[in-house]
């Protein structure tokens, strides 16, 4: 085709395009890039003069600063405010299958001791993904000048360099292994555990064997490492001359530990493709779509039963109780966050053999600021117990986007619901509260035909279904939502109780991503406004894999794409520009079957001709439905 007619069939499209509706933009915290280094090798110095470095993807944590949501935050730990201010910057890059992380930190005073909090340097924490654990375990690594070595009989000594402790750094000397799967190094201006002159600060440069870790970073399509990191920070104890000038705290990217899961954790992204030179990292999007209502389809009535027509075409997960490859159907680090646990119930030790596991369909939607979701639980032994290692019901935990704990991280609301005498509802936690006291929420339940509730386990029952909806304002968001990001998480409890030997009960959990309220891994969702479940009646056939076009088109400022999906699927977006080299690349996660849209915020400060390719996968299997390719013009 000839310039002046494509510019002039571009021109028409965007045209077309000025009654497209607005678009909520959604924006994710907690994810980040480690660029590939090409190959080129970096020395293990702590001293960060390589140019690739230059070239790092960054995170500033300062103190009392609040950092990434929805899980970070800071706290003190002793003297006074501090007048020293923690300002730390990390950096990750990939070299091979290595990960290497460099953090640069402001300090004026620099030093440890054998004391737990009064020392400077840096916890952190990888998830293992070697040992198969779901959720998968964290494991430590302290790189500081905390000194705890019994032959280490002079701790304070000036000049003292960092210690290693943690998952490969036990209290003896380490083997090639432990060394090969992690080592760090430090350099630093000033003297360490000496405060007669003031220090300018610290650099530390570590270096991790992703394959041992269980992550494989070279793979063409990448890996996503579970991090999280705290800067330690304890001025003016060396010596302690003048009490009210000392202060210790600690400022934590999205967790706060390095040997358990709170709170949320950092996705950092690698790929070989994503490199010191391969211009701007990719868009991450989000874990879920969570589509709109609208207003064509009635809102449900919530009373338990869930034939509304709201929920015939709703998306939906499922929740099973020691099902691995259920897991590893979830999107992003949902197979990793995600995972189950069996109570120890009258004594058995939690050992009692799983006669009836947890199972349950969870669909969800939202209209103007409420967010609804419905239960299909199916149960062959129904009871009503008020242990809650032994509950039938649920947990829906919700990050609050205004409040937050003494930690400073947003403080997440439990929205649990368990069957109650008969077959009613009961309340838990935080929803008992929402429901009757604020009037923001709801719940239901009832009982499927044949289902009685009893902790004999003499007949076999069918389930229940439960609604639940809240009113999001209540948890801090603004009238229009906001970003219309949503952080959460769904537990699924599951008691059984049998007769006459009640060593025979049993009680599981089973989650999809966060287990609990306070726990590491929230699904973070985008409530799509410009996303609609569908009626499912009078909509005819499915629509084809189409693609409608960029509107508007040229572009100036950002643009968006339409297409159309005959099923639930997993869509990725990728932009080249005409030498086939990407200029950006965005998941956007799991999408409802129907018309849907891509908004491509700008990309390049380059006019000229673009491509852009849609790839659609099976959003259960991972099979790939097709591709959808189309141009746009940027005029700047």
């Amino acid at each position: 085709m000839k310039r002046g007619v494509l510019l002039a069939v571009l021109v028409a499209g965007a045209v077309l395009a000025m009654a497209s509706p607005s678009r909520a933009q959604f924006t994710r915290y907690d994810t980040y890039w480690a660029r590939s280094t090409n190959g080129a090798p970096l020395t293990l110095d702590g001293k960060l003069d390589e140019p690739q470095w230059a070239m790092a993807e960054s995170i500033i944590v300062q103190y009392p600063v609040l950092g990434p949501i929805p899980g970070s935050g800071y706290k003190d730990e002793g003297g006074f405010p501090a007048t020293d201010r923690a300002y730390a910057v990390f950096r990750f890059l990939t070299v091979n299958d290595q990960l290497w992380m460099g953090c640069t930190v402001r300090d004026s005073s620099i030093g440890g001791s054998a004391d737990f909090n009064r020392f400077d340097g840096l916890l952190m924490s990888i998830k293992n993904h070697a040992d198969g654990s779901h959720p998968a375990t964290p494991m430590e690594h302290f790189i500081s000048w905390w000194v705890t070595a019994l032959s280490d009989t002079n701790p304070t000594a000036v000049d003292h360099d960092i210690t290693l402790h943690g998952f490969w750094r036990p209290d003896s000397i380490p083997t090639p292994a432990q060394i090969q799967a992690f080592d760090a190094r430090a350099t630093w201006v000033g003297h360490t555990n000496s405060d007669t002159t003031a220090d300018v600060g610290y650099t530390m440069e570590m270096r991790c064997d992703m394959p041992t870790d269980g992550y494989d970073i070279t793979r063409p399509e990448g890996d996503v490492i579970e991090w999280n990191g705290t800067v330690y920070d304890c001025d003016w104890y060396w010596p302690l001359a003048n009490f009210f000038r000392f202060s210790s705290n600690r400022t934590w990217v999205e967790g706060p530990w390095g040997n358990a899961y709170w709170y949320s954790d950092v996705k950092i992204h690698c790929r070989p493709d994503v490199t010191v030179s391969s211009g701007p990292v990719p868009v991450n999007g989000p874990d879920l779509t969570v589509p709109n209502l609208g207003n064509v389809i009635p809102e449900p009535t919530i009373d338990g039963d869930i034939t509304d027509a709201a929920w015939a075409n709703a998306p939906s997960f499922d929740i099973r109780y020691d099902d691995t490859a259920l897991l590893d159907t979830y999107p992003g680090t949902g197979p990793w966050r995600s995972g189950q646990f069996q109570a120890s119930v009258n004594t058995n030790g939690g050992t009692a053999f799983i006669v009836d596991p947890g199972d349950a369909t969870v669909k969800y939607f939202f209209k103007g600021t409420k967010l609804y979701m419905a239960f299909d639980v199916r149960d062959q032994v129904v009871q009503d117990v008020a242990n809650e290692d032994r509950w039938d019901g649920f947990n829906v935990s919700i990050n609050d986007r205004v409040l937050r704990y003494a930690d400073n991280n947003l403080k997440s609301w439990a929205c649990k619901f368990r069957v109650g005498p008969g077959g009613t509802i009961k309340t838990e936690g935080d929803l008992t509260n929402l429901r009757d006291t604020l009037h923001v929420a709801q719940a239901a339940l009832l009982l499927k035909p044949n289902t009685t509730v009893d902790t004999l386990g003499t007949d076999t029952d069918e389930g229940y279904t439960a609604e639940f909806s809240i009113d999001l304002t209540a948890l801090g968001y603004p009238a229009d939502l906001g970003d219309h990001a949503l952080y959460f998480g769904v537990t699924l409890y599951d008691g059984d109780s049998f007769g006459p030997s009640f060593t025979d009960s049993y009680g599981t959990r089973t989650w999809f991503f966060r287990e609990r309220e306070y726990l590491d891994g929230p699904c973070v969702a985008f409530m799509d406004p410009n996303t609609f479940v569908t009626t499912g009646v009078g909509d005819g056939p499915a629509p084809p894999l189409t693609l409608a076009g960029a509107f508007p088109n040229p572009v100036r400022h950002g643009t968006t794409i339409r297409y159309s999906l005959p099923a639930s699927s997993r869509v990725d977006l990728a932009v080249y520009d005409l030498q086939g080299r990407v200029v950006m690349s965005r998941t956007l996660g799991v999408q409802a079957a129907g018309s849907r849209e891509a908004a491509v915020p700008s990309f390049t400060s380059r006019s000229g001709l673009y491509l852009y390719q849609l790839t659609v996968r099976d959003a259960v299997t991972g099979a790939k439905r097709g591709t959808l390719s189309g141009k746009m013009m940027v005029m700047h």
